[in-house]
């Protein structure tokens, strides 16, 4: 009897060891669990930012006046009959 109870305590001990300090052990799931809530808020911020990219794409498909507005405001495009006036300040 005592021989199975040193047996199994024995047993015990080293699962409670790879439990805690061995490969893919508590310590590893927690920091895992992190990561993944990490990469959930990331990806979310992609769907996001590629919803916007969509809508963007569509509208430059669909009409000029977003071409018209990128124009004025990355090159600094204007009509004729226009007076452009930059503020420096």
């Amino acid at each position: 009897m005592k021989v199975f109870t040193c047996i199994l305590l024995v047993l015990l001990v080293s699962l409670q060891q790879r439990l805690w300090f061995g490969k893919n052990s508590w310590p590893d799931y927690l920091q895992l669990k992190e990561e993944i809530v990490t990469q959930t808020v990331e990806n979310k911020k992609l769907i996001s930012k590629n919803e916007l990219q969509y809508k963007e794409i569509k509208d430059l498909k669909s009409g000029l006046d977003a071409v018209e507005e990128r124009a004025r405001n990355q090159l600094g495009l204007i009509k004729e009959g226009e007076s452009f006036y930059r503020f420096v300040e």
